[in-house]
């Protein structure tokens, strides 16, 4: 029998790890099917298809269909290990013994006896394992291909040490996270009071700022509609929700835009500038340009902003939700994705704005959480980082 040693080890263990397939550990199990009709988007019991496997689930079904189809047939045990076998193979969540259904095929399990491997070390194991998928654009986890994965298996007190462990490790990781969503929630909620004037800021004399004024968005920003040409300092970017103005994927990995002269496709944007896309506000594609000179598609529409203006501070004041809720009352079109926010409708949009000196107090603020948050962000980073270390180096 093959057999090996990883190249980090906890010092009361010596023995070798023997090399096993997931297929010894016992059979691939999956739940009976549920049919879409005996779905609802609301119920009492929720089924998890493979989109919403791990996240909230979108469909239910009735308690009644739920009993009869675990008590004859194929469910899982508290502590299984489900495994996603179809789009993104290989994502787990530990059944923690809810009500809950889980659609055949795509979401399997092994049904493990935990006298061999526990299911706490094999959740570690899916984490590192290769997967030989079979599929094109969909890849598919058929039941042979998970049976005959390879991995190397210690002695049970070995793998509870291991799965102890990374469990701490992922501890700090999830405590981290939980960290960063809280300051994210205050930031939000900070941001609501102060932009709805509930918070106001003093100036360095400790004196009250004047009224905010309203004004159009065209007292503050004007529309540019210049088109690139070929240029080396206009690279072709996208905008990505939450991050701006970012480099393009692979396939549009070039030095700089090709065009010609004559049918100039794409526009052109500088730093700073306030860009949004019609069709796309609720999923982010709507704030500023904070990568430079750069081209991108013309479905966005895209605006100079002027000096009375603080960068930091209209970034978050027009990418609030009550701005993005105003800027859709100005939608034509009746055809999702055919949308549209005229450029001068747009501007037409009133604001209350305080001063400039009003908005680097409240930017700086505002900066001084993100500050926090992009802290916590890094730590997350580097706890995952120093968390795949010992992965590959207990493991291979």
């Amino acid at each position: 029998m093959e057999t090996t040693q990883p190249k980090l080890m906890f010092s009361e263990f010596v023995r070798d790890w023997q090399l096993k397939q997931l297929g010894d550990i016992g059979d691939v199990k999956m739940c009976r099917r549920i049919f879409n009709e005996e779905t609802t988007s609301f119920g009492e019991i929720p089924f998890y298809k493979i989109g919403s496997f791990g996240k909230e689930a979108d469909a239910f079904i009735t308690k009644e269909l739920y009993d009869n189809y675990r008590n004859k047939f194929s469910f899982p045990n508290k502590g299984d290990i489900l495994i996603s076998a179809a789009g993104t193979i290989g994502r787990t969540v530990v059944y923690n013994g809810d009500d809950a259904y889980y659609q055949d095929s795509n979401i399997v399990w092994i049904e493990n006896n935990n006298t061999t491997t526990s299911n706490e070390f094999l959740f570690y194991i899916y984490q590192i394992v290769n997967f030989n998928t079979e599929g094109g654009t969909i890849q598919r986890l058929y039941n042979s291909i998970l049976k005959s994965t390879k991995f190397y298996n210690p002695s049970l007190p070995e793998q509870t040490k291991i799965a102890n462990f990374l469990s701490a490790v992922d501890e700090k990781i999830n405590l981290l996270k939980e960290k960063k969503s809280l300051l994210q929630e205050y930031k939000k909620g900070i941001m609501q009071k102060i932009f709805n004037q509930e918070i106001r800021f003093k100036d360095d004399n400790g004196n009250d700022f004047v009224d905010w004024e309203e004004k159009k968005l065209s007292d503050f920003m004007t529309e540019r509609n210049i088109k690139s040409p070929k240029s080396k300092i206009y690279p072709l970017m996208s905008f990505v929700a939450n991050k701006g103005v970012t480099a393009k994927g692979a396939r549009y990995d070039r030095e700089f835009l090709v065009n010609d002269e004559v049918n100039k496709k794409y526009k052109q944007t500088e730093f700073g500038d306030f860009i949004y896309s019609s069709n796309n506000l609720e999923t982010g594609s709507i704030g500023l340009n904070n990568y430079g000179s750069a081209s991108i598609s013309p479905v966005y529409s895209i605006f100079k902003i002027n000096e009375i203006c603080d960068y930091i501070f209209i970034n978050n004041y027009l990418t609030r939700l009550e701005f993005i809720s105003k800027m859709i009352e100005f939608r034509q079109g009746v055809v999702y994705g055919q949308w549209r926010i005229h450029e001068t409708k747009f501007l037409q949009i009133k604001e209350k704005l305080p001063t400039l000196v009003e908005q680097k107090k409240i930017a700086n603020f505002l900066s001084s959480i993100d500050k926090k948050i992009e802290l916590v962000n890094t730590q997350i980073q580097d706890t995952q980082e120093y968390k795949k270390g010992l992965l590959q180096q207990m493991f291979v």
